[in-house]
Order: C-alpha cells, then sequence, then structure tokens
C-alpha cells in the first residue's frame, strides 16, 4: 500500500484521514506541531490498525521546519505516495486592524508551505511516474471575508494549475473543498457561521471518505456534499456564504466535477462494451 503523509494530522480532518488511510492498509508519517500528541496519535492508531506509522514534528509556519518536511517528502529510499496538505491557520483580525506579522503567518500556512511541499511531492513523485497530492482548501475561498479565505481561493486556483501540470505523469492533484465539518478547527475558525442551516453542516468521516475516493478516481476538485449546491440552498444561506455558494466559480468548480464523473462512467460503459463484442478466438 501507499505511504501517506499528513500535515495537521492529530486533529480535525488530518486525524481523519490518518484513520481512514491506515485502516485501509496504508503507512503514514503524521506532522504536525506537538510532538507528545503526535507520539499519542500514532501510538493509538498502529495498536488498532497494524500499519507502520512515523512522526515528523514541524511546525509549518517555520520555515526550516517545512523543509525538513519537503526533504522527507523528497526521500527516495521509503518514497511518499499521497501527500495531504491539510495545515491550516485562520487570522481573526481584519486587514486594517490586524498586525501584519499575523497576515504573513496566514500566507506561511496556507500559501507558502502548500507551495513547497507540493513541489517537493510533485518532483518525487513524477520520477517514479506515480503518486497524488490533496490539497485541503475551504469553501470559505469562495467568500471575500477574510485574509484566510482568500488564501483558501489561491489553494484552490494552485491545485488546478497543478493538475494541469501533471497530466500524463501518473501523478495527481487534488483540492478539497468542504463546507462547515464538526471539528475543532471551526470551533477556532474566523468565520462566524452562526445561523448556516442544518444542511451545510458534515461530519469529517463523510468528507475524508468522498476526498479519497475522488483522489482514487483522479478527480481535481473534490466537493463532498451536494448540500453545496448553489439553487438547493437559496436564501437558506446568511450574508457572504449566499455570495460564496451562488458564485459562478464554486458552481462551475461543482459542475465540472460531476461532468467529469460522467464522462468517466461513459467511458468505462463504452470499454465494457467493446469488451463484449470483441470476437473470441
Amino acid at each position: 500500500m501507499t505511504l501517506a503523509l499528513i500535515t495537521g494530522s492529530t486533529s480535525g480532518l488530518g486525524l481523519e484521514f490518518a484513520w481512514q488511510l491506515a485502516g485501509s492498509g496504508h503507512d503514514l508519517v503524521l506532522v504536525a506541531r506537538n510532538e507528545d500528541r503526535l507520539a499519542a496519535v500514532a501510538a493509538q492508531i498502529e495498536a488498532v490498525s497494524g500499519t507502520r506509522v512515523s512522526i515528523l514534528p514541524a511546525d509549518i509556519s517555520v520555515q526550516a521546519d517545512v523543509e525538513r518536511v519537503a526533504r522527507r517528502l523528497l526521500d527516495p529510499v521509503d518514497p511518499i505516495g499521497l501527500l495531504v496538505n491539510n495545515t491550516g491557520h485562520s487570522v481573526r483580525a481584519s486587514f486594517l486592524e490586524g498586525e501584519i506579522e499575523e497576515f504573513l503567518e496566514e500566507v506561511d500556512f496556507d500559501v507558502r508551505a502548500t507551495l513547497i511541499l507540493a513541489h517537493a511531492a510533485a518532483t518525487a513523485m513524477t520520477r517514479k511516474g506515480a503518486g497524488a497530492i490533496l490539497n485541503v482548501s475551504s469553501m470559505a475561498g469562495f467568500t471575500a471575508t477574510n485574509l484566510s479565505a482568500a488564501a483558501k481561493s489561491w489553494v484552490v486556483i494552485f491545485t488546478e494549475y497543478l493538475a494541469q501540470e501533471l497530466e500524463g505523469t501518473g501523478v495527481s492533484a487534488t483540492v478539497l473543498i468542504p463546507g462547515f465539518v464538526h471539528t475543532e478547527s471551526h470551533h477556532n475558525a474566523a468565520v462566524n457561521m452562526e445561523g448556516a442551516p442544518r444542511v451545510t453542516w458534515l461530519k469529517a468521516p463523510f468528507v475524508v471518505q468522498h476526498a479519497l475516493k475522488d483522489v482514487a478516481a483522479g478527480e481535481v476538485v473534490s466537493v463532498p456534499s451536494l448540500a453545496y449546491n448553489p439553487e438547493a440552498l437559496g436564501r437558506a444561506t446568511p450574508g457572504a456564504l449566499r455570495r460564496a455558494f451562488q458564485s459562478e466559480a464554486i458552481a462551475h468548480a461543482m459542475s465540472k466535477a460531476r461532468m467529469r464523473k460522467v464522462e468517466r462512467a461513459a467511458a468505462r460503459r463504452s470499454m465494457f462494451d467493446r469488451l463484449l463484442r470483441k470476437p473470441r478466438d
């Protein structure tokens, strides 16, 4: 099975990715800043799943730590087959009231680290002609609410660009765009989600299962639920979030994802038809 490296792996979606990947037989490299918590999570997963779990303590906002993770991704001896770029950060302050150091830290987390780790993974994976990169963004990336949303928007566009660069190499790039997920990270989020309809809340196991299925299928954009259909939400969604769900960008992204699934299913049916019609010797 593929060796997977997961950043932000001790809580939220990152932890769920770790459990689901281990449950399907993947060995893991877990990355997070808290070494004690990393060790505890690794021990639990190893005990339950029997898979090999190693840890790499790193603060993704620190350049030297990001470079250590990049070196691990480039290691040809024990190659990484799946990168889950899950690290995120939220700045609560408005642009005019916040300190520039806060905003630069946001850029370090969501832009710089994502770029460096994706580059290292893509370099190593294309050399062996196989692999997958999953960048975790957010539906907030389609709102003009704060700097965090702007950074998440960059992750979406960057991944779509990366997927084009990787065509024909055997390596895929997917961006996960979840909506509201019941994880501890949303308690610290910069976006106020009070009043969001119940249909928009998703559970982490469902989101991760959907994302891994899309990665396996080679999808570029993974939107876990049709609840995030602009027409379905309509007037129920308040404020800036309504604008996000009704935006042409997210509608186009979801439409493309659904169209790719339809085209892939049609191709499979065509292949089966040809096989059935093929005369036997």
